[in-house]
Order: structure tokens, then C-alpha cells, then sequence
């Protein structure tokens, strides 16, 4: 039975003095939507054109399916670059079915496969349409068209979700699903990282060329110190700043956030927060892909 992954094993890359990628290695799973983050020059998109064979790696290797990546296994790629990569007085319609056939599939498959997926997309009324003459929201549905038209065994997309409004948004997560569920491993990079907690099964960040940290939120935040948010109206301002192994983050009227080490108790929080008075609210809750982005990459990071 064929796995389906697609694998960067060990891949690095450099340009003059500049390495770009540096020893990167993670995989994505059939039916796995993988999220890749990382600040501008993080190397992502490289990253992803060395998946696909348009830039060469300097060591490791790529494989789907078990196998080292051909041109025929490319044909079966779907790609979304972060750029617009289409023919601007192509005509939509036209211009997908072109591309199906570049990919193997006859005219009359090419046809099938471009008006199912222009209706996907909710195209139809701009199928006729040269490229040039849409909105940049429905450039990008046409670029997604362009990277599913042919029926693709894996999808490798650049910032997919860059400049669609939340309808769009809403059309281009359910096809990212549905595909998913089909068995096909995506990977897409995004600089929305709420969008990315919630789509992704899986998450890697990346930092100056490096995997810095890979796997589901939980598993990635499983380590995190936790965080409490305490609503106590008649607590004076301070009140939790002498509880051991408690830092205060916030105070601002009778909210207070509140981060644990690893030797606190949330129990020495509430009862802290008892003696001053009613408790409205006492929760803890886990970081944040943000949070957890800026911990990894380092508060100065670009998102």
C-alpha cells in the first residue's frame, strides 16, 4: 500500500555566504494538513520550491511515497506559489484546461476537471474573464484552481490565503480539508497564524534556515508555563505578585494574568485570590500559536 508522505530529509541550501536552509527535516502525512510558519526570510518558500524541483538543494534529499522526487512525481505536485504564476490575458477557463494537459490529462478531462473546479471556487461568472481584468481575491481562487485542476497526489502552497476576503477564506479552507480527507498531504505556509492553529493537524516553525519546533499545538505547548486569568473585582493591585513562583503579566481592573513556573500550584493562586474577595472568573488556558510563534522565533519577530 503507497504511504503518501512527502519527506525533507536533512535538505540545506545556501546562497554565497547566505544559508538559507540548514539541515531541515520533517514529513507530511497523507491526509495531513501541515502548517508552515516562520518569519519573512525564515526559509519557507525555499523550502517548498526545493519540495517541488524548482531549486536545487545543496545535501539531503525529498521523497513521496518512499521514493526520491522525479519529474514525473512533480507532475503529480499540486503548487501555489506566493507569487502569481499565471498567464495575465489567458482567459480562466482557458487557461486552466491548458495546464490540466500540461499535466497529462486529455482535452476532455482538462474541460471536466476546470469548470468543476471553477464552480468549486465560485468562479463561474468570471470564467470567460482574462486573468488581469479579476480582483487579486479571485487571482488567488484561479491559482488554487491551477494547483488541483490536475487531480494532484500531493499540494505544496505559498501563502495561499494572502489577500482573500473571510468568504474566501471560508471556500479555500473547505477545499483544503476535503483534500485532506481525500489522503493528500498539504503542506501551506501563512503568516495568519490563527488560521493555522485552527486548519492544521501539524505545525513546524521555522527560524533562520532551522526547524525550530514541530508537531501539534498541544504537543508544542505541552512544555509551556500555564497561564491563569483571574477576575477578582475587590483584589488590590499586587495581590498575586508574592505568590511563590507566580510572574504577574497583567493587572488591569480586577483582571489579572498570571503565568506559572513549573512548581506552582493554581490552587495557592485561587486562594489568594479568595481572601481579597468574590472570584468572578478563574481559568487557565494554553499559549497561543502566536504565542508560542513568538517564543520560538523571539519577540521581535516579523508575522
Amino acid at each position: 500500500m503507497p504511504d503518501r508522505t512527502l519527506e525533507i530529509d536533512d535538505v540545506s541550501k545556501r546562497y554565497g555566504d547566505v544559508v538559507a536552509l540548514d539541515s531541515v527535516s520533517f514529513d507530511v502525512r497523507p491526509g495531513e494538513l501541515f502548517g508552515f510558519v516562520g518569519s519573512n526570510g525564515a526559509g519557507k518558500t525555499t523550502a517548498m520550491r526545493i519540495a517541488l524541483g524548482v531549486v536545487s538543494m545543496d545535501s539531503g534529499e525529498v521523497r513521496f511515497d518512499g521514493q526520491a522526487v522525479t519529474h514525473e512525481t512533480r507532475t503529480r505536485i499540486g503548487y501555489m506559489p506566493e507569487e502569481r504564476g499565471l498567464y495575465p490575458k489567458m482567459k480562466v477557463l482557458d487557461q486552466l484546461v491548458y495546464l490540466a494537459q500540461l499535466h497529462g490529462m486529455t482535452a476532455n478531462e482538462a474541460h471536466r476537471s476546470a469548470e468543476t473546479w471553477i464552480g468549486r471556487l465560485e468562479l463561474t461568472e468570471r470564467r470567460t474573464d482574462e486573468v488581469q481584468k479579476l480582483s487579486l481575491g479571485n487571482q488567488q481562487r484561479v491559482q488554487l484552481a491551477a494547483a488541483l485542476v490536475h487531480d494532484p497526489a500531493v499540494l505544496v502552497l505559498d501563502e495561499p490565503f494572502s489577500g482573500l476576503d473571510p468568504i474566501a477564506v471560508d471556500v479555500m479552507s473547505d477545499v483544503l480539508r476535503e483534500k485532506a480527507a481525500a489522503g493528500v498531504p498539504v503542506i501551506f505556509s501563512s503568516h495568519q497564524l490563527d488560521l493555522v492553529e485552527r486548519l492544521c493537524d501539524r505545525i513546524g516553525i521555522i527560524r533562520s534556515g532551522r526547524i525550530v519546533a514541530c508537531g501539534t499545538v498541544a504537543d508544542l505547548t505541552a512544555g509551556a508555563a500555564t497561564r491563569l486569568t483571574v477576575t477578582a473585582p475587590e483584589a488590590p493591585p499586587g495581590w498575586a505578585a508574592g505568590i511563590p513562583g507566580v510572574r504577574v503579566l497583567s493587572e488591569s481592573g480586577g483582571d489579572t494574568v498570571v503565568e506559572l513556573a513549573a512548581e506552582a500550584g493554581d490552587q495557592a493562586v485561587l486562594t489568594a485570590a479568595l481572601a481579597t474577595g468574590p472570584v468572578h472568573e478563574f481559568s487557565r488556558h494554553r499559549p497561543s500559536l502566536t504565542q508560542l510563534f513568538r517564543s520560538a522565533v523571539g519577540e521581535g519577530a516579523t508575522q
